[in-house]
């Protein structure tokens, strides 16, 4: 099967899955790359893919499941039978679910599995003081995207129809894991250090930061606990504490690898 065009669809609030998805097209090869960067825009309209894309889908796992945002805006992209390779980046703990659930909602959409990956980012609570897949993906996760882009373009090189791929079988469950209530907190700002350059309210994906009062504020009932915020401010003036960071640097700091589903 031949494609003529990657297409790349992300929501990636610390950069972590738009890299996945550059360096897994970069061993796609193909003509032209397309992108649809869904971290800030919502897509106005239906989005139609079109079936000489051969189309990656990133997104990160919070929790065991994709990104409740991520589903969200995805679901304005629509296929007919368009090949696809669902992606989820995790920090380090587990992706669980995630990866099945983001393959039948791209199912659902029309698009039609032919490989998938988990791989890993930092995770969005890591600090330097407790770090949790501090600076990846790094060198090895890069070359292990590009190599799995290759294998992905061999995989289509030997068959020449749609009817030839088996059904992708992945790690995950249906019904998915059932998360629990998120917790009522976000980010905070040391006044001290922070300029109000409002940096921070442009890399929010979900608008939850603005100035009150000649304050910082970030509205914890929509703050999804990214951190872009925390890891983009040029003068490091927001944290987030939550004991769940050593938590996850106690028990989930040893390296993990990516798994790949071909």
């Amino acid at each position: 099967m031949e494609y003529k065009n990657i297409h790349i669809i992300y929501f990636s609030p610390t950069h972590t899955s738009a890299k996945t998805a550059y360096a897994i097209a970069e061993g796609l090869g193909g003509d032209v790359l397309l992108e649809s960067d869904i971290t800030y825009d919502v897509p106005a309209e239906e989005l139609e893919v079109h079936e000489d894309e051969l189309t990656i889908v990133a997104a990160p796992v919070y929790g065991g499941r994709v990104a409740e945002v991520a589903v969200e805006r995805l679901r304005a992209f629509h296929a007919h039978r368009a090949l696809v390779v669902p992606v989820v980046v995790y920090g380090n703990r587990d992706y669980e679910d995630a990866l099945k659930e983001l393959s039948d909602v791209l199912i659902d959409a029309g698009f039609v599995p032919v490989s998938a990956g988990a791989f890993i980012g930092e995770h969005s609570f890591s600090r330097k003081d407790m770090p949790i897949a501090a600076g990846r993906p790094d060198d090895a996760d890069y070359e292990t995207a590009v190599n799995f882009g290759r294998a992905v373009k061999e995989k289509l090189e030997k068959v020449d129809e749609l009817s030839c791929l088996k059904p992708l079988d992945m790690k995950g469950n249906f019904p998915y894991k059932v998360k629990g209530a998120s917790t009522p907190q976000a980010p905070v700002t040391n006044e001290d250090l922070c300029t109000q350059c409002e940096y921070c309210i442009d890399v929010c994906p979900v608008s939850a930061i603005s100035i009150i009062d000649d304050r910082m504020f970030s509205d914890p009932a929509v703050c999804i606990k990214c951190c872009a915020c925390v890891k983009e401010c040029p003068e490091d003036a927001r944290t987030f504490d939550t004991p769940y960071t050593a938590m996850l640097h106690k028990n989930f700091s040893a390296r993990r690898e990516p798994e790949l589903f071909i």
